[in-house]
């Protein structure tokens, strides 16, 4: 089975390395040069310079010259995982057996953008991860093999990562292999049941602490590490916060955003609801917080 294989990202640079060390035959490498759009970025053109493995970078694998390239590798399949742009139906016509995507949700569920923040945001207990056919369409193809993640209370968005990868690692393997002896029978989505994600923005990452703790919790699980961090205002100046836990306060008259108190480099800070609180516990705030002032 002759692999082409595209990505960007951490998670590209593991599956694809997992495919080597497994013995598996990939002819050629498609990646690009940081654009700064992947916080998770990583360059996989090192790892086809290390195993002899043709690459190019590109920011659209439509392009003429990248699709020329591509026929002649000859590829039976080609795996994308970890990528931002659609793929075109001249490039999924050179592959016998089709490109297949990487979606980390529970497809027809949860389409579209940032899938791991949002199912952290959102307060899911559950997600996927999920290999589809990849068609004209955004993560509505066949689907390849799916696993279902638990998310935990204590999760955040690099745990979570760190799961999915693990997941990915066996299915990988075993779809690959269900390939080579024809095997392989993709299961149809359920269109009806779908929704769509949308592209989060910076506004998104901004702590208002008229949200209740358990909100402001998941958020920050959402956006620490490798994502770009929550974002908190004091005295005009913007700050990230990279960890909070739940607390609660017996002073239910005080505003949202009002530091209660402060040890150790920690704050703890009034929510929204009457007794709610949150303790700050990783940031990067660059002076002292006094006790009194806010977070606005």
């Amino acid at each position: 089975m002759r692999i082409l294989f595209i990505g960007c990202v951490v998670y590209s640079k593991v599956i694809l390395e997992h495919l080597l060390n497994e013995n598996y035959e990939i002819v050629g490498v498609l990646t690009k040069d940081d654009t700064g759009f992947n916080a998770d970025y990583f360059d996989i053109s090192s790892i086809a310079l290390k195993n002899n493995i043709p690459f190019l970078k590109t920011k659209n694998v439509n392009e003429e010259h990248i699709l020329s390239w591509v026929k002649s590798l000859n590829a039976d399949v080609t795996y994308c995982f970890g990528w931002n742009s659609l793929i075109g139906s001249d490039f999924i016509s050179l592959i016998p057996r089709g490109v297949i995507g990487y979606h980390p949700a529970s497809l027809p569920q949860n389409r579209g953008r940032h899938p791991i923040i949002w199912a952290l945001v959102l307060g899911l207990k559950e997600t996927a991860s999920t290999f589809f056919m990849i068609g004209e369409g955004a993560d509505d193809g066949d689907i390849v093999s799916q696993n279902k993640i638990p998310i935990l209370e204590e999760d955040s968005s690099a745990t979570l990562y760190d799961k999915l990868i693990e997941s990915s690692k066996s299915q990988v393997i075993m779809f690959t292999n269900q390939l080579i002896d024809n095997s392989l029978v993709p299961i149809k989505q359920d269109h009806s049941a779908s929704n769509v994600w949308r592209k989060r923005s910076k506004v998104d990452g901004k702590i208002d602490f008229r949200m209740s703790s358990r909100s402001i919790y998941n958020l920050v699980r959402a956006l620490t590490k490798p994502y770009p961090g929550a974002t908190v205002v004091s005295d005009g100046n913007e700050f990230v916060v990279w960890k909070v836990s739940i607390a609660e306060t017996s002073l239910v008259n005080l505003e949202p955003g009002k530091v209660l108190a402060a040890n150790e480099n920690k704050y703890l800070v009034k929510c929204g609801l009457s007794t709610d609180a949150v303790l700050i516990e990783e940031h990067d705030f660059s002076n002292n917080i006094s006790v009194g002032s806010y977070f606005i």
